[in-house]
């Protein structure tokens, strides 16, 4: 089997600003925790200060080595989608790294194409938070 039909990605400006984020805070993650308010945005941790939970997917990563992880309630709403990290201007809030920048990150997404539906089906679970890591 090849790789995974990729599941996360980032615009240039979303890679742009990770990047930056990288050199002063070193290795960093996101997570899609879902709910209300700032909720509902990818929020980006130094990585290592944010616990994942047992049951939390890891979609991918980004920018080579960027875990982007998601809450399992918000999984099974995102599943059937291919989500794009971006940054727009305007501040979100709480805790994520980028808020002092005057910017936030935000998801888009489109629907996979029934090919890579077809991919998804044959392919192994995503891991979790509960699965051993190295």
């Amino acid at each position: 089997m090849g790789a995974r039909v990729p599941r996360v990605a980032l615009t240039p400006a979303a890679g742009d600003l990770l990047r930056r984020l990288v050199r002063a805070h070193g290795p960093v993650m996101f997570h899609q925790s879902g709910g209300c308010c700032d909720g509902s945005a990818p929020m980006c941790y130094p990585r290592g200060e944010f616990r994942v939970g047992g049951s939390d997917v890891l979609l991918g990563h980004v920018a080579g080595d960027t875990p982007f992880w998601m809450s399992a309630d918000q999984y099974a709403y995102w599943s059937h989608t291919h989500l794009t990290v971006d940054v727009v201007p305007g501040r979100g809030g709480g805790f994520s790294l980028e808020a002092p920048e005057g910017v936030r990150f935000l998801l888009r997404s489109r629907l996979l194409t029934g090919e890579e539906l077809r991919r998804c089906a044959a392919e192994p679970p995503l891991p979790t938070g509960a699965d051993p890591t190295d």
